[in-house]
């Protein structure tokens, strides 16, 4: 009896190659899961790898590196994006990238961006930003990372220009051999794309906020404060992030989690013995 020949195995495509070896790109936000940022953000990155977005169910701006112990989190997929596989997270910023990790990809992805941030995150407001916070947990987690900025708080804010960018600056660290700390805070002034002047890489600049709170009272005679305040901006170098904004300049800082000053690390060893 004649054996039947085993078909021969389809050859794998490129795109099938392709899919395999694709990037995951995890993309979180402070704004929460519905702010036009964000939205903007996924489409910058669209088509440059696996995209999957997993960001708070509400604002969460000005968390910082804020993490939830006191009470559970809950995680639901969200079909807000076409094509995207996205979920909400009752959490912070942080929260969401480690849920995301262990969670949701079970695996670390090729790269995090966070954004795109309604209003500035230059100079000290990297402290308290809830966008870099994110990138800065992916980077402890030896995900390399990028938060992105627009200076301009309104919610009817022109998106073009930093979808631009958003998109060159994540396309350059995926196809760079990159250290996998890698943090970048990327800022964009509000212009036009075509006033934009280019990219400039900076440090960050030394301001800080002249804070106030206004003390008013409640309908039932009990104090309550608003925190208001001005940035002021006490460095004039040409070489720093709020320089770069202001003469029409994207402003990209390397940023890193290891805080120790290590210049009064080493004249403390030598005078404090």
């Amino acid at each position: 009896m004649p054996t039947s020949k085993k078909k021969a195995a389809p050859k794998k495509t490129a795109a099938l190659k392709a899919k395999k070896t694709e990037p995951i790109i995890l993309v979180t936000n402070d704004d929460g899961v519905t702010a036009p940022g964000i939205r903007n953000l996924v489409e910058a990155v669209r088509g440059l790898g696996k995209v999957v977005v997993v960001a708070p169910d509400k604002p969460q701006s000005g968390m910082g590196h804020a993490i939830t112990i006191g009470q559970p989190l809950r995680l639901s997929p969200v079909n807000i994006y076409e094509g995207i596989e996205a979920y909400q997270c009752t959490g912070t910023p942080v929260d969401c990238v480690k849920l995301a990790v262990d969670k949701v990809l079970h695996r670390k992805p090729d790269i995090c961006v966070s954004g795109i941030n309604h209003g500035a995150n230059h100079s000290i407001n990297v402290i308290y930003s809830g966008t870099m916070s994110a990138a800065v947990e992916a980077a402890i987690e030896s995900i390399p990372s990028i938060g992105f900025s627009l200076l301009d708080y309104s919610i009817e804010a022109d998106f073009s220009a930093a979808r631009d960018y958003a998109r060159r600056i994540t396309e350059m660290v995926l196809t760079t051999k990159i250290d996998k700390h890698l943090v970048l805070n990327v800022n964009i002034p509000k212009l036009p794309l075509e006033e934009i002047r280019g990219m400039k890489i900076c440090r960050q600049a030394y301001a800080k906020y002249e804070e106030d709170f206004l003390e008013r009272k409640d309908p039932h005679n009990r104090m309550y404060y608003w925190l208001t305040g001005e940035l002021t901006n006490f460095d004039k170098g040409k070489d720093t992030d709020v320089w770069a904004l202001e003469n029409s300049y994207v402003s990209v800082v390397p940023v890193q989690f290891d805080l120790t000053n290590y210049v009064l690390k080493s004249k403390l060893e030598k005078s404090w013995k």
